[in-house]
């Protein structure tokens, strides 16, 4: 009987679709790193993927955290006769794995850039039809994540698409994180989980707070805060909403703003991807990008993506993060035109009422004083008060 049983189970794992069809042991806590869109869009080159790499390390972006270097789109444009994908001789003259080995030499990883499409969506050689062939090509090189967009798709479907990529990378005998970039036009959160490690939940977003009802300016911070809560139950180690890279730093937003866009990205187990030019950043924008107690919250190992909690007709939201020790993240966001006074009652944390927590404030650096029942503070216009609270 016993034998009969064991048999029985290993034909149970070994059936299709009874184990998660990606397991690639990667993203385990959400992606951290630097990518070259968000400021530099199609101006990549040797030279500045290598001048990122020192920044991450000078900067203490790599102690905070920060691992990839990604080159996004335009780094290709061509392929030869054979099918292989050729990177721009002129802007990487040593090839892609000289820069994939001089990333690698910083202690840093190593990502890349393609298309399910045809074609890119600046119109370079997408994957589409070539995916083994540039996976293989990947690990030859040292890429160890890959941006896979959504261009030039015609009537693909995307599931299907993407899986290919999928199965590609896995037989490519390296380790590469996959990232799946089609902006949530079909719900990838309700089937991508067995098919890349993140993926993009929402549209572009764009350097600003409030893109209102403007459809070219993208989609601002609060926009995507609106379209990731609900989210939260499909999101978990191995596998991630993405809201889109950081825009910290890049000058469309104030200090204010930017402090809250990095704080609701931890909140949310976020994919930490800055995108700013790290070798002019100021002192606030080093600060925000380097906070570890932010950071934590976004690599806390339990993986919740945090949701909101309760909101006012005034702007004034409370959102919370569970975390692997017992406590709440929790943002205090004041979406609204003036500073106002904002509570959080441990009621809506779950907690019950009667409960004596602390509170420490993870800009502020400092533990407050402990508190009953609620925790208040006031929060400026566009800002955060973001505080871990604990069980007493």
């Amino acid at each position: 009987m016993k034998r009969l049983l064991l048999t029985v189970s290993i034909l149970a794992l070994s059936t299709p679709g009874s184990i998660p069809a990606l397991d690639n042991g990667l993203a385990r806590t959400p992606p951290m790193g630097w990518n070259s869109w968000n400021k530099f869009g199609c101006n990549v080159s040797e030279a500045l993927i290598k001048e990122a790499a020192d920044a991450v390390v000078s900067s203490g972006m790599k102690d905070a955290g920060y691992q990839y270097v990604v080159i996004d789109d335009c780094w290709q444009v061509k392929r030869d006769d054979s099918g292989n994908i050729i990177a721009d001789s002129d802007r990487f003259p040593g090839g892609i794995k000289a820069v994939a080995d001089y990333v690698h030499s910083k202690g840093l990883k190593f990502g890349i850039y393609s298309d399910a499409g045809t074609g890119t969506c600046q119109n370079r050689p997408g994957s589409r039809g070539y995916e083994f062939q540039d996976a293989r090509q990947y690990a030859a090189w040292g890429v160890d994540y890959l941006k896979y967009d959504w261009c030039n798709h015609g009537t693909q479907n995307s599931e299907a698409s993407y899986s290919i990529m999928r199965d590609a990378l896995a037989k490519s005998g390296r380790p590469i994180v996959f990232s799946l970039c089609e902006w949530g036009s079909t719900k990838p959160w309700l089937w991508a989980k067995d098919v890349g490690n993140l993926w993009r939940s929402t549209g572009d977003i764009s350097d600003l707070w409030d893109a209102g009802g403007k459809k070219d300016d993208g989609l601002g911070v609060v926009q995507i805060l609106d379209l990731l809560d609900g989210t939260e139950s499909y999101a978990g180690p191995g596998h991630w909403n993405d809201p889109d890279m950081l825009e910290v730093g890049n000058g469309g937003m104030t200090t204010t703003e930017y402090r809250a866009h990095f704080s609701m990205w931890a909140i949310l187990a976020a994919p930490l991807m800055a995108g700013n030019d790290l070798h002019s950043m100021s002192s606030d924008i080093h600060d925000i990008l380097t906070n570890k107690e932010v950071i934590a919250v976004d690599q806390d190992p339990m993986g919740k993506q945090g949701h909101r909690a309760k909101r006012s007709s005034d702007g004034a939201e409370v959102w919370s993060k569970q975390m692997s020790d017992g406590g709440r993240a929790v943002a205090l966001l004041n979406r609204g035109a003036s500073e106002t006074k904002i509570t959080v009652d441990w009621t809506d944390l779950g907690y019950p009422e009667h409960l004596n927590a602390t509170v420490r404030d993870l800009w502020q650096h400092k533990n407050l004083d402990s508190a009953k029942g609620s925790f208040s503070a006031s929060v400026p216009s566009h800002g955060v008060v973001m505080v871990l609270i604990h069980p007493k």
